[in-house]
């Protein structure tokens, strides 16, 4: 059998066993939400009296919360089905899949979903950077009345230090789009010039900080680190494994840069620490290694539980649907 033919075959399997499975019980791949009043109350200010802001919202809630809610009362309106995150939620399944895919071979499903990802993705982090730095710092510095009264009634008044900042960052901004200008594009190197500065500037303090300083501080270790019980004396393991950690860290760096030191020939003392530098380099590599291994097959398996806990309702590990579970489980076996 050609490859091509098995994986029709496969697929067709799928979608077979996934229609009988939507025919069963009640279902699968229903989304419910209860709704939550919130308020809060906004303080008085110079310009603006005390006033209470509310509004609703809505948090998915597990299926068995839905039918809880039912049974206790037929017209609640509390805990009700939500279309949009049903919606959501297909789609999710639809793009996982269509991302699994790609384990065959490309495909226009698979390019669908990368270019989707892409696009949702610039689009999100656009809506973030509009609501969280422009809308609160830069119009909230240069039209603070306008954002208090339409956008953000608990935004305080700036100060003129952040209206002068503001108006730098609005000056810079302007000549930065001068790079979309056919004549203008000179114009938007000073900006970036300005960026690129102040960022090396600043990453180059935390830098220090937290990798030069930070580390060698914590390099700096007694050899024979005592640990006191309650009553005053030395317990002897723990001492022993506290001083065996120090001497390890310590020897550990030593040896490391001295792997590192090319000026002096690899031989005799220095040929042997750097030997012991290399297995500590090679341990650290296969840990990170093998961290971000697990971290991705911890991610495939949040996937698959996705595949068949939110959207199949096969398990249930969270105990959010038992006897929906319990009945499709039943129905299957007695329909084989």
């Amino acid at each position: 059998m050609k490859p091509s033919k098995a994986w029709v075959i496969i697929v067709s399997v799928i979608l077979l066993l996934v229609g009988i499975r939507m025919s069963i019980g009640q279902g699968m791949a229903r989304a419910y939400v209860e709704r939550v009043d919130q308020s809060v109350e906004v303080k008085a200010n110079d310009k603006h009296g005390a006033s209470t802001e509310k509004w609703t919202e809505w948090h998915s809630v597990a299926p068995k919360k839905f039918e809880a809610a039912q049974m206790a009362d037929q017209s609640q309106t509390k805990i009700v089905f939500s279309l949009a995150n049903t919606i959501g939620l297909w789609l999710a399944a639809f793009f996982t899949l269509a991302i699994f895919s790609f384990l065959y071979r490309d495909n226009p499903g698979y390019r669908l979903a990368e270019a989707v990802i892409i696009g949702v993705s610039a689009a999100y982090w656009g809506v973030v950077g509009f609501w969280d730095t422009l809308v609160p710092k830069l119009f909230g510095a240069l039209t603070p009345t306008l954002v208090h009264d339409q956008v953000l009634p608990s935004l305080p008044a700036p100060s003129i230090g952040q209206v002068v900042a503001m108006y730098f960052a609005l000056a810079l901004g302007l000549m930065l789009l001068m790079r979309l200008a056919p004549k203008g594009g000179w114009i938007s190197l000073w900006p970036i010039a300005f960026i690129i500065g102040v960022t090396a500037g600043l990453k180059i303090v935390s830098h220090v900080e937290s990798d030069l300083v930070a580390q060698s501080v914590a390099t700096f270790k007694p050899l024979v680190q005592p640990v006191v019980g309650a009553e005053g004396g030395w317990m002897l393991w723990p001492t022993i494994w506290a001083s065996l950690k120090n001497i390890l860290l310590v020897v550990g760096v030593l040896c490391c840069l001295t792997y590192f030191f090319f000026s002096v020939e690899h031989k005799g003392v220095a040929g042997r620490a750097a030997r012991i530098g290399i297995m500590y380099l090679m341990i650290t590599f296969g840990a990170a290694f093998g961290f971000t291994v697990m971290g991705r097959v911890a991610l495939l398996a949040a996937r698959i539980e996705f595949l068949f806990d939110d959207w199949l309702w096969l398990i249930d590990p969270a105990g959010k649907r038992i006897v929906e579970v319990a009945t499709a489980a039943g129905s299957m076996l007695c329909w084989w």
